[in-house]
C-alpha cells in the first residue's frame, strides 16, 4: 500500500510551498506582531496566541524571496516544531490535500545538499516544494530563539513586577 501524504499548501507571492498537516495546530488571519530583541534575522518578532508568546518566522527571509510588508489578508501557520510552537507567515493559504507516494517526485538526486526538501509535486499552475521544518531550523536555530522568548518574559516581568507573568506568559513547547 502507497504512503499517503497530507499536506497544507500555501503562497509566498506567486511561489507555492507545503508543510506536513501533521505538524499544524491551526491555521489563522494574521495578528500584531510585537518585536522580539535580539531575534535570528528571519524572526519577525512574536505573536500573543492563546496567552502564550510565540514567534513569528519569516519564511520569505529563510527561503531568500523578496521582502514585503504585511498584509491584511496574510496567515500565521500555527506550527509544532521540536516541540515548539512557531506561527509561520504566509500570504495564503490555497488548500490541504492528500497525495499518494507516486504523485511525488524525489529531490536526493536534484537537490543534493538540501535536506529539508522531502520532493516535489504537481499542481494544475505549477510545481510545490514539500518542506520539512523539523530540518530547516536547526536545533542551535531553536535554541537561541527560546533564549529571545525567555528575554522578551523577562523584561515584561521587570515591568510589571506585580503581575505574575508567569501564569500567561511562557516560552513555547
Amino acid at each position: 500500500m502507497d504512503k499517503a501524504y497530507k499536506l497544507v499548501v500555501f503562497r509566498l507571492d506567486e511561489q507555492q510551498f507545503s508543510i506536513h498537516l501533521s505538524i499544524v495546530d491551526r491555521i489563522i488571519p494574521i495578528l500584531e506582531i510585537h518585536p522580539l530583541p535580539r531575534a535570528p534575522e528571519y524572526i519577525m518578532g512574536t505573536i500573543n496566541y492563546q496567552g502564550i508568546f510565540l514567534p513569528v518566522v519569516n519564511l520569505r527571509k529563510l527561503f531568500l524571496l523578496p521582502q514585503r510588508e504585511l498584509e491584511l489578508s496574510d496567515h500565521l501557520i500555527i506550527t509544532i516544531i521540536s516541540r515548539n510552537k512557531i506561527a509561520l507567515w504566509v500570504d495564503k493559504v490555497s488548500e490541504i490535500m492528500e497525495l499518494n507516494e507516486e504523485e511525488i517526485t524525489n529531490t536526493e538526486k536534484i537537490l543534493l545538499d538540501v535536506d529539508y526538501v522531502q520532493g516535489l509535486f504537481k499542481l494544475h499552475d505549477g510545481m510545490v516544494v514539500i518542506h520539512d521544518l523539523e530540518k530547516f531550523l536547526t536545533p542551535e536555530q531553536i535554541a537561541r530563539l527560546e533564549a529571545s522568548l525567555i528575554k522578551k518574559v523577562e523584561q515584561k516581568q521587570k515591568k510589571n513586577p506585580k503581575r505574575n507573568i508567569n501564569k500567561t506568559v511562557e516560552p513555547p513547547r
